[in-house]
């Protein structure tokens, strides 16, 4: 190999960890990959596959694809203590709750609305940030969560009042949806275990949720009826890569970021949703609707280029 390619290769690589690194790369893909999960999710219901089944799929898939690293990387160990505990509430107001809510509403509200729940999450995690004292953005980090928000309340505005909107009880349980994101985003900050290891936190997270997703399952059908995901074998499929490429990079964010700014995936995610539930699945939304969303789209700008003056 000659000099100038081992250099190129070299090169590659520092970029590839560079952008594992940064705080803004790590926002933008966490984002897009969770605005995949709610045309998934649409589909989902739509084949009649049971939001129990599918937050199921979502936790086993990134279990799945994060357990060979850890094995090769000699990283997989039983969490003990506050590891334990971490990964124990971390995966109950993480993963089950969200996960639950975002799957029943989905297939009453649609997967664009939905996704657009997510950019309230900012405003939730800046809130309880605040109450519990910890590192808050700069005035323009403030900034971008202030106009996101705007562009989230008009959205959900034009959709409560239009003419296909979803029963009340799905626009609240949407609305508890970033609530519940937001305890979980500060949650994750505040007791995350000393020197432990983002993947390994995702991984235990996500095994202990799927160990309560088996129970909840036990308990209210008395089986676990994994069959229901061989109607869209190949969706499910897709389902459980985007869920295992995610949650490594959200570990990494939650670590990197902070809270405030894990929570701004909201933006990203709402933004995807709605483009993906649009030319994807053909959901149809008011011009009111976009131009919510184009504020949302400003709010994300802004918060970028608060991050790279911050760095």
């Amino acid at each position: 190999m000659s000099l100038s390619t081992t250099n190129n290769a070299s090169g590659n690589n520092s970029k590839g960890k560079n952008v594992l690194k940064s705080p803004t790369s790590l926002l933008l893909i966490t984002g897009t990959l969770i605005g995949f999960n709610f045309p998934l999710g649409k589909i989902a219901g739509e084949a009649n596959v049971s939001p129990m089944i599918w937050a199921l799929l979502v936790s086993v898939g990134v279990s799945s694809l994060i357990l060979p690293s850890l094995i090769l990387r000699k990283q997989l160990a039983i969490p003990k203590g506050k590891t334990l505990r971490y990964a124990i509430i971390s995966s109950l107001i993480s993963f089950v709750i969200p996960n639950l809510l975002l799957f029943s509403v989905i297939p009453h509200a649609g997967a664009g609305y939905t996704g657009l729940m997510f950019a309230l999450s900012p405003v939730f995690t800046l809130a309880l940030a605040t109450l519990f004292r910890l590192k808050t953005p700069n005035f323009l980090g403030l900034l971008g969560i202030g106009i996101g928000f705007v562009g989230a309340i008009v959205v959900s505005i034009t959709r409560a009042g239009s003419a296909e909107a979803p029963e009340l009880i799905w626009i609240i349980a949407a609305i508890l949806i970033p609530l519940t994101l937001a305890c979980g985003n500060i949650y994750r900050t505040i007791d995350w275990p000393e020197n432990a290891l983002p993947d390994s936190l995702a991984f235990w997270s996500h095994g202990f949720a799927i160990l309560v997703f088996i129970a909840l399952l036990l308990a209210t059908t008395g089986t676990v009826r994994i069959s229901e995901l061989a109607v869209i074998p190949w969706i499910a499929a897709t389902q459980a890569v985007v869920a295992g490429l995610t949650f490594p990079v959200f570990f990494r964010l939650q670590q990197k970021g902070g809270p405030v700014l894990l929570s701004q995936i909201g933006y990203v995610a709402a933004a995807v949703g709605l483009l993906t539930a649009t030319f994807i699945l053909g959901e149809r939304y008011s011009l009111y609707t976009w131009g919510g969303a184009g504020i949302i789209a400003i709010g994300i700008v802004i918060t970028i280029i608060s991050q790279r003056q911050k760095a």
